[in-house]
């Protein structure tokens, strides 16, 4: 997150605007549903793009920083809302909430994250690298085909594919990852 060398960061940029596009594409699904799903994920990949750009290229302004903490708290508290209805909206709940947390770091410290003889990961940010991690992995082992699992189903458009939507989310935890781990 604006540190670090600038081929990575643009290779986490490239990720999360690519998941951003795609699940802007998602949002013109029939099922409402995957619509609304689909319009979160694309906020949170298009954020993550723009706070992935490496410093060397472009440091935002310092309103940057809480810009981004106000539209993610927003965004949590529309998740916490429908984390009611469905468990995989605590998941964009998360999500939110890591992206707050970086925002609001990013603010207090930019770019001078461990110089004030800070030892280890903090406890915040380990936790939400535990998460994550884990995210990553459940949702990769979901990608793998079943065994003697018909390919393809037909008539579902590509944008309702639910492989397609996880491997989404996958490329958004992988990215949610690299974002903690430079934090």
């Amino acid at each position: 997150m604006h540190g670090g060398p600038t081929s990575p960061g643009w290779l986490l940029v490239a990720l999360c605007a690519a998941t951003g596009a795609y699940c802007l594409l998602r949002m013109r699904s029939p099922v409402e549903e995957q619509r609304r799903a689909a319009g979160g994920e694309a906020l949170m990949g298009f954020g993550m793009a723009a706070m992935a750009v490496p410093a060397a290229v472009f440091t935002p302004p310092a309103w940057a920083w809480p810009a981004y903490a106000a539209v993610f708290g927003a965004a949590a508290l529309r998740a916490l809302w429908s984390a009611r209805r469905s468990p995989h909206h605590v998941h964009h709940l998360l999500g939110t909430a890591a992206m707050v947390y970086m925002a609001l770091a990013m603010a207090v410290s930019p770019g001078h994250h461990h110089e004030h003889g800070d030892s280890g990961i903090p406890l915040l940010t380990g936790a939400l690298l535990l998460y994550f991690v884990g995210y990553v992995l459940l949702s990769g082992i979901r990608l793998m085909p079943a065994t003697g699992a018909a390919v393809g189903t037909g008539s579902v458009g590509w944008g309702d594919r639910p492989e397609l939507a996880r491997a989404c989310r996958l490329s958004m935890g992988i990215g949610m990852v690299a974002m903690l781990l430079t934090l």
